[in-house]
């Protein structure tokens, strides 16, 4: 498969881990119970669909159909959806309720391109096989 979507999934897996220890340490001392869950969905969120993606991009060649995009599709929605809460609770603590505000609809379009493009891919396996 393409080192790029590799790499990125790696990548965000990574950060993952670093946003899990930063939340757990630093963040632990400073948000409110819910803000704290509410990041670590995110985090969790991050790691589950980064790993996903990481499976999937180091066995394309397995597929009878292309993932390429598909992976990107669902590292873009997982980034959307992840990294819009990060935003939305770190911006509410420490510039205000409103703070960030835009990125509120940004979280279920990114859920729902995660979603839809596991979708995709499970009906072309379906539908395609693999080889």
């Amino acid at each position: 498969m393409e080192k790029q979507t590799t790499f990125f999934a790696g990548l965000l897996i990574m950060l993952s881990i670093v946003f899990g220890a930063f939340g757990a340490h630093a963040l632990k001392e400073i948000l409110e119970a819910s803000q704290l869950q509410t990041f670590e969905v995110g985090v969790r969120y991050q790691g589950f669909l980064s790993m996903g993606v990481l499976v999937l991009s180091l066995n394309g060649e397995r597929f009878a159909f292309a993932i390429k995009g598909i992976c990107w599709a669902m590292l873009i929605g997982m980034f959307l959806f992840c990294f819009s809460i990060y935003g939305l609770v770190l911006g509410q603590h420490f510039w205000g309720q409103q703070a960030f505000r835009f990125l509120g609809p940004v979280t279920p379009i990114g859920g729902a391109m995660s979603i839809i493009s596991w979708c995709v891919f499970l009906f072309r396996l379906l539908k395609y096989g693999q080889r």
